[in-house]
């Protein structure tokens, strides 16, 4: 039996490929913007990790636009968004000691769009691999 060519994926997941461009933009011309939430272990390589993670998300939006890569750079996009999610997590640990320590309503609203934030990554992760809720 012959294997049927995989038909590529035709709907561009513009919630994952916009902010993938956007990001990966910043982290190469501003990578100070992103060492602060490089998880503690990794600090030792914290400026190599903002250029690579920017250069990943580049090129997983630029697959995403094209046709015939966006199955694999969907993939490509999920396994990003799983790995910066510790950095999303050091960003809300961090934010939620600010906030202890100010005790002011904009450290606090910080801190909890932070946490609304780190559950937001499993829907994105699914945008990438082309499933929907």
């Amino acid at each position: 039996m012959a294997r049927r060519a995989k038909k590529p994926a035709t709907r561009i997941p513009w919630i994952v490929m916009i902010p993938f461009a956007v990001s990966g933009v910043i982290h190469l011309v501003r990578p100070s913007v992103f060492t602060p939430i490089i998880p503690r272990a990794l600090r030792r390589w914290d400026k190599a990790l903002v250029i690579v993670s920017g250069v990943a998300e580049l090129a997983c939006a630029a697959g995403l636009a094209v046709p015939s890569t966006r199955v694999a750079a969907g993939r490509a996009s999920a396994v990003v968004l799983a790995a910066v999610w510790p950095a999303n997590a050091q960003m809300s640990v961090d934010l939620g000691r600010r906030a202890a320590r100010r005790r002011t309503l904009k450290a606090w609203a910080a801190f909890a769009a932070s946490l609304v934030r780190l559950p937001l990554q499993v829907p994105l992760i699914e945008q990438a691999l082309g499933r929907s809720r």
